[in-house]
């Protein structure tokens, strides 16, 4: 079975990564019980061959795998299937239900306060940091970069507290930024909506950060929801709620 880069169906076809052809195939496969709680998944090695992917494509789609909850690795042993659904991503310590409750408690307002209190050197920073990011190419490099952005901002509403929270989910942040960007491609929407909010930071216009900072948090919550419970072809359609 080959699970070599795809692409899905739509107006506007999105490249399906060789990571995220393995983690369907294997979250189908749980969800479906063919490895079912409790169950040790085959071997990397095996998978590999079965799959026809490298190592490293494999590991990225089990560490996506650990992320959504449905799997665990223990070193020396393998790893184990622990749930059959996906319910809510796991980030480093946090799940991605507490993160967002809490970056629209803390994130909000450090906008609105960034607008009114920004300095010419904070938006120096943030315009120098966001082209970067714009002209980035290396994944890993943008994902840093987007985290430094969101403290960055923070810095700005001159409120050292705020920073500090900030600081202190820095790396659940990195890990949830680098999951939407492999399985949802958010980068370049991402980009845009970091653009929106730096606009109206430098604007100075405390409702327009607000609102831009609420916008990109809403569709971080909409990919994750996307991800966590994807469209399937099979789905009925039929008395669905029109939203």
């Amino acid at each position: 079975m080959n699970l070599s880069d795809s692409q899905t169906g739509g107006p506007v076809p999105r490249r399906v990564s060789a990571m995220e052809a393995v983690l369907t195939h294997l979250r189908d496969a749980i969800e479906r019980g063919d490895h079912a709680v409790g169950d040790k998944l085959p071997s990397e090695a095996e998978l590999c061959r079965r799959l026809e992917v490298s190592r490293p494509v494999l590991r990225e789609a089990l560490r996506a795998l650990q992320a959504m909850g449905l799997t665990v690795s223990r070193t020396g042993k393998g790893t184990f299937v622990v749930a059959a659904t996906v319910q809510d991503p796991t980030f480093g310590d946090y799940t991605a239900g507490d993160l967002l409750e809490v970056r629209r408690h803390v994130e909000l307002p450090v906008a609105g306060y960034a607008a009114l209190r920004r300095t010419p050197e904070d938006l120096d920073r943030l315009t120098r940091l966001l082209d970067r990011m714009e002209r980035e190419t290396d994944t890993t490099a943008w994902v840093a970069m987007d985290t430094v952005f969101h403290i960055t901002v923070a810095e700005a509403s001159q409120n050292p507290v705020f920073r500090r929270v900030i600081e202190e989910i820095r790396d659940a942040l990195a890990r949830q930024s680098a999951f939407l960007n492999e399985l949802g491609g958010r980068r370049e929407q991402s980009d845009r909506e970091h653009r929106a909010i730096l606009e109206a930071l430098a604007a100075g216009s405390e409702h327009d950060a607000v609102d831009a900072m609420a916008h990109h948090l809403d569709r971080v919550e909409t990919t994750l929801a996307s991800i966590v419970r994807p469209e399937r072809a099979d789905t009925p359609t039929k008395g669905r709620p029109e939203s």
